[in-house]
């Protein structure tokens, strides 16, 4: 039997499983345990593991089996999982090696601060197709016959942010796989859509790569408040309200990105 908890961040849940130095489990395995209907459910899996190079390493993948590089609200539900109770470590603060780097995070009053690293715009690093360098700021994108204005970030996973006067009109679960599988992004893309509600304030939705609609997306949320800094929309600090919850996010001057916001235990269990 395997252990396992499930964690959500802003309704972006998980299934933790702490594996140190064992293998993963293999791809179906994995499209098993998000299964909604029969299996555990969960939007990815996140495995604990041992590392040589920060405190730990978290190891996440997508419901359909796909490893990501990384995710936010995972690492906010990996970090208090880790800090919490009697688990692992007894610092608010931990190093947590990832597919974007070694990243680091902190607890406080049970709120989780990432420092995300920096924005990566260059399009041939994010990667986006055909633009080589060029950072791409409201750049046009035509999809399924109508055109939009993108603005790429990569927050060591591909992120297109897209502006809209009206998110309620956006018919995310057509539009979304269409954006996903764009000729423009050959390692696919997540897709932000986002309204300004308020002076720093911004509705955010978002169809994940490899998993469709979720309630949140950590690395989303900081790829639209860069996105928002760029085009004039906000300032360095916003809100970013998701179909889940708000989360916080800081672009300070050092260039860092830092995201703050809840993480919580769901049930734990045995399969």
């Amino acid at each position: 039997m395997q252990k396992f908890e499930k964690w959500q961040g802003c309704g972006n849940d998980f299934v933790l499983i702490d594996r140190g130095n064992n293998d993963i489990d293999e791809p179906e395995r994995i499209k098993f345990l998000c299964d909604r209907h029969f299996g555990i459910g969960a939007d990815g899996v996140i495995y604990v593991m041992s590392s040589t190079k920060a405190a730990t390493r978290m190891r996440i993948f997508n419901a359909d089996g796909t490893e990501a590089e990384m995710c936010g609200n995972g690492l906010r539900c990996f970090a208090r999982y880790l800090l919490s109770g009697d688990k692992f470590f007894s610092d608010d603060e931990l190093t947590v090696e990832t597919g974007a780097g070694i990243l680091t995070v902190s607890m406080k009053y049970d709120l989780v601060t990432v420092d995300m690293g920096e924005p990566i715009f260059a399009a041939d690093k994010i990667p986006v197709s055909g633009f080589g360098s060029k950072k791409l700021i409201a750049e046009p994108i035509e999809v399924d016959g109508a055109s939009y204005k993108m603005t790429c970030v990569s927050m060591g996973n591909p992120h297109c942010v897209i502006f809209v006067d009206d998110i309620s009109a956006v018919d995310l679960e057509h539009v979304g796989p269409k954006f996903e599988t764009h000729k423009f992004f050959p390692r696919k893309t997540n897709t932000e859509f986002v309204q300004r509600v308020g002076q720093n304030r911004l509705r955010m939705r978002v169809w994940e790569r490899g998993s469709g609609i979720t309630m949140a997306c950590g690395t989303g949320a900081c790829a639209t408040a860069v996105a928002a800094n760029l085009n004039g929309i906000a300032g360095r600090q916003s809100t970013v309200v998701l179909d889940g919850g708000e989360l916080q996010i800081d672009w300070r001057e050092n260039n860092h990105i830092f995201m703050t916001g809840a993480a919580e235990k769901v049930f734990a269990g045995e399969f």
